[in-house]
């Protein structure tokens, strides 16, 4: 099945695009894009013409995929199970040796990184959740992926005092190019958490890749503040991109949902060491000196899940740009960045696949993107959640 389309370009007009130079932050430039405003103009694309493949169903309650060659994609689901693409079908059964998850409410098995030199050491981490005597918890482990499955666990980061509330556990793992591993925490639905320089709940974290602190840290050294804490005062940031060339991070952030505050007020970040993000002391467009203002702003909410930059060859024009996708919002957004500063955005898949998990650029400079329809969140489906692809149409 493909879907050959042009995409419309959202261009955000000065009437509601400013840039503040009186936040905490002043060396970067913050935009606030509100997508229910109505004086926003779609566009015609500019971009290339994609085709859209639907390349296998059956998957159920997917979280992450992360390709590791043009023959291999693995993929992480909530049950507990890593499955394999490989060759052109997806293996049946789930990588043996996957640790035993807390599949509750929004946790259960999350994300997977690569280590850097993944090629020669086969090492791989699993960030999950687990049920102990002080509440759920996210857990990350190293493993070694070999012929026979996982095998050589090494917990990497124990997990922190959790909570009964089986939700926001964030949880997205990625390397950076200084070789450190980062690590994003929800607040576990008590927003008091993400402000709480002792607590680990609502920050980012970054880590050494055998688990142990970087001294160079912000917070290294302090003894009012977990030196773990690279960012801090994040809700729930299920989404985390870091730029291959430039170390630029960027992560995705759910808003308020009623129950917190007005819902909405959804986040691309710009994250930075030692840098506060607000919640819950300031959310959609409040600001408040000594916290960090989003790069970009959705209200009403569209979820925001996994991300990308995209650095491929098949489309040239989306090169550099940061892509994410979403779940309310049933979408793939790309941000068009002029370096760290996004000048525009584009809405793909709009209501075509339902609900959108994560987003991933394969070796072979495709986008795969997966579906999330079958967690407690989702309608449903007969069939099961999806792997997509975008490729150029001319191929």
């Amino acid at each position: 099945m493909w879907i050959a389309a042009r995409a419309i370009y959202l261009i955000v007009i000065s009437s509601i695009v400013w840039i503040s130079m009186a936040d905490a932050y002043d060396f970067l430039p913050w935009i606030k894009a509100w997508f229910s405003s109505v004086d926003v103009r779609f566009l015609e694309s500019a971009s290339d013409t994609f085709r859209l493949d639907v390349v296998f169903e059956g998957l159920e309650s997917p979280w992450a995929v992360v390709p590791v060659s043009r023959d291999r994609i693995f993929i992480t689901e909530r049950p507990g199970r890593l499955r394999v693409f490989e060759h052109g079908r997806l293996l049946p059964d789930s990588v043996p040796g996957v640790p035993s998850v807390a599949y509750q409410g929004q946790g259960g098995l999350l994300d997977i990184a690569l280590h850097p030199d993944y090629a020669t050491n086969r090492m791989i981490y699993l960030a999950y959740t687990v049920e102990t005597d002080r509440g759920l918890m996210t857990r990350v482990t190293r493993f070694e992926d070999t012929a026979q499955g996982l095998k050589n666990p090494l917990v990497i980061f124990p997990g922190v005092p959790g909570s009964h509330k089986a939700k926001h556990f964030g949880c997205r793992i990625r390397f950076g190019v200084d070789r450190k591993l980062y690590i994003t925490l929800g607040e576990r639905g008590e927003g008091w958490r993400a402000q709480d320089l002792m607590d680990l709940n609502g920050k980012t974290l970054r880590l050494n890749e055998d688990g142990s602190i970087p001294g160079d840290n912000p917070f290294s050294g302090r003894k009012d503040t977990r030196p773990e804490i690279f960012s801090w005062g994040h809700r729930n940031s299920q989404g985390m991109a870091i730029h291959p060339e430039t170390g630029l991070i960027l992560q995705t952030e759910h808003g308020p949902s009623w129950d917190d505050a007005p819902g909405g007020g959804d986040e691309v970040n710009l994250i930075t060491g030692g840098s506060n993000y607000g919640w819950p002391l300031v959310h959609h467009r409040e600001k408040l000196k000594g916290t960090a203002s989003p790069l970009a702003e959705y209200t009403p909410a569209l979820a925001p899940a996994g991300c990308t930059f995209y650095l491929g060859d098949a489309f040239p024009a989306w090169r550099g740009d940061f892509f994410f996708v979403n779940l309310k919002g049933k979408r793939l957004v790309r941000l068009k960045m002029d370096g760290h500063r996004p000048v525009g955005q584009e809405h793909l898949l709009i209501d075509s696949f339902g609900r959108l998990r994560d987003v991933a650029q394969g070796s072979d400079g495709y986008l795969y993107v997966i579906t999330s329809d079958t967690d407690a969140y989702g309608p449903g489906r007969v069939g099961g959640d999806r792997l997509l692809r975008l490729r150029p149409a001319k191929q």
